[in-house]
């Protein structure tokens, strides 16, 4: 999430139907999309960003995971002086082939607001690479050491980032795809306007002797500037864990830290039990990071069967004293498995007979809603409480 000069929050929607799409003209279950939001978290309204380029899971007939769309997730999200910078996370195969995980980003940018969108080298029209395209040239970040910068998380620091006083943009991701290096947090600054070039990124490299902060243009010199906790990344299906949202809160002048480790299942199957989530704060965005709250088992609205994930702190949200914020997640628990699987089977009789059209695409959202009913932008008020 970020919030732009014109007042509006975006918000990155990965793979879902979304409630505004639908009534338009729905192709599929999308796998990125924009969404911006108006309003307080009791007002919420949402609407489509009508020139965000099309990336969708189709529901047409069957491919082979070879034909399928490349996947991209549109995490890192930063709104700037009119434009939009995005990084989209992309596996190295289809997430239904063994071995899948996280490999690198893709960047793309709008010059304004999302209306239209650019690749990073500028030129129009985003491609969507597959497979066998992506490369460290179409990517800006791609197949680096232990899949380090593969999920990509922005610094926020208020409405069109006006709280920032050194010029720098500063970015954060988990440090690999492994127990071990999943759970380091790693970062790079790049000067405002050079986020397009790969080649001004300096990153973290450490404290010298007397506490400041070593930059190196190096991405071999990397130092995590923290540690989350062991246990807490999935070996099955694809690791995913640890990746931050990060804000400032001008009022307090402190830097607000969330994340989450995923609960694992014995084998190692990601979403197992529920997720461990955690707070921190700093005076720098690079730490040190002081932890605050900690829930080894979160569980939201004491849900007892809550698998909730992505926590992300609402930068338009923060109260203008600076004592509480609005957290958003969302929860990927489902009931009624059977029901649902049995859904899931007859929908795919459907693409096989290339019978896919409007009332499919709005029964499988209806499906979505009904069985996975907290796969959603849920929110809640987190206040501080002083001693």
């Amino acid at each position: 999430m970020s919030w732009a000069s014109d007042d509006r929050q975006y918000v990155s929607l990965c793979d879902g139907f979304g409630s505004s799409l639908m009534r338009a003209d729905p192709k599929g279950m999308f796998n990125s999309r924009l969404l911006s939001i108006i309003g307080t978290p009791h007002d919420a309204a949402f609407n489509d960003i009508p020139g965000y380029p099309e990336l969708f899971r189709p529901l047409g007939p069957l491919v082979t995971s070879s034909e399928n769309v490349p996947r991209y997730y549109n995490f890192g999200t930063l709104a700037l002086d009119d434009h939009i910078y995005q990084f989209l996370s992309t596996p190295n195969h289809d997430f239904n082939e063994s071995g899948a995980r996280f490999v690198g980003a893709k960047l793309i940018f709008s010059p304004d607001n999302g209306r239209t969108w650019k690749n990073q080298n500028k030129t129009t029209s985003v491609v969507w690479e597959s497979w066998e395209q992506r490369s460290r040239q179409t990517m800006v970040f791609f197949q680096e050491d232990n899949d380090t910068f593969a999920l990509l998380s922005i610094l926020q620091m208020g409405r069109n980032y006006e709280h920032n006083q050194d010029g720098y943009v500063y970015v954060y991701a988990p440090n690999g795809s492994t127990e071990g290096s999943m759970n380091e947090l790693v970062m790079f600054r790049v000067q405002k306007a050079r986020l397009l070039h790969r080649e001004s990124y300096e990153y973290f490299a450490g404290l010298d002797s007397r506490g400041n902060p070593k930059w190196s243009p190096e991405i071999s010199a990397r130092v995590p500037s923290h540690v989350f906790p062991r246990g807490w990344v999935n070996t099955k299906k694809h690791p995913y864990a640890w990746q931050p949202s990060i804000a400032y809160n001008a009022p307090l002048g402190l830097y607000m830290m969330t994340t989450w480790g995923m609960g694992t299942a014995p084998d190692g199957f990601w979403f197992g039990k529920p997720s461990y989530l955690g707070f921190w704060i700093a005076s720098e965005p690079w730490g040190p990071w002081l932890q605050i709250y900690e829930e080894t088992q979160w569980l939201p609205g004491g849900d007892p069967s809550a698998l909730a994930f992505q926590p992300q702190i609402a930068p338009k949200w923060i109260a203008a004293d600076g004592k509480s914020f609005w957290l958003v997640w969302s929860d990927f628990q489902q009931r009624d498995e059977p029901t649902w699987k049995r859904y899931i089977d007859d929908h795919a009789k459907e693409r096989r007979r290339n019978q896919i059209g409007h009332d499919a695409l709005v029964r499988a959202a209806v499906m979505q809603r009904k069985h996975m009913p907290f796969y959603a932008f849920n929110v809640q008020r987190v206040d501080f409480i002083f001693s």
